[in-house]
């Protein structure tokens, strides 16, 4: 990318995935766009996760803005190369095929992500973080809290717990009692 842009200030990074287009980066870059600017970009998927987001904002930018853009993984999407009727009708069916197969894509992950959940939870594997232990330090900071000994806040520093953290470890404790 750095060889195609020659200032360095043009060039922007998004470190989010492109699930939507709350982005700065991406925010800044549509804003900035102007007639006849060129958009370099990675992937199509960059756009988003399914065929409307994707053909939305090719729509935006390539019609409203009247930037180009230029798909560096897929030399057929390049709206500077095919201006005429016969480059645009290509460019546009490579695009809805394209976004198509990104939204599969992207279907087949999250339907494998959920199997293999479902399956982790069938072998009994927990999932997410583990829970906080109550510990012999805890109990006793405990009991100086309800005697009225230290303060809440103190505790929780004392037990290095946030506030929901130790009024949720509390009421387990209390629930076991």
């Amino acid at each position: 990318m750095k060889q195609l842009i020659t200032d360095e200030r043009d060039i922007f990074i998004d470190k989010q995935s492109g699930r939507d287009f709350n982005r700065d980066q991406y925010q800044l870059v549509k804003r900035m766009l102007r007639k006849d600017d060129i958009l370099y970009i990675h992937s199509l998927d960059r756009f988003g996760r399914n065929k409307e987001a994707i053909l939305e904002e090719w729509k935006d930018i390539t019609q409203n803005i009247q930037a180009h853009i230029v798909v560096l993984d897929m030399p057929l999407l390049d709206t500077t190369q095919y201006k005429d009727s016969l480059g645009n009708l290509i460019t546009d069916l490579v695009l809805q095929i394209l976004s198509w197969l990104a939204e599969e894509e992207r279907t087949k992950i999250k339907t494998r992500q959920r199997e293999g959940i479902e399956a982790a939870k069938k072998k009994g594997k927990h999932l997410g973080r583990p829970k906080t232990k109550i510990t012999q330090e805890f109990i006793d900071v405990y009991n100086d809290w309800k005697q009225g000994k230290i303060t809440a806040l103190y505790a929780m520093k004392k037990c290095n717990m946030t506030s929901p953290t130790f009024y949720r470890v509390v009421k387990r404790y209390e629930d076991k009692e």
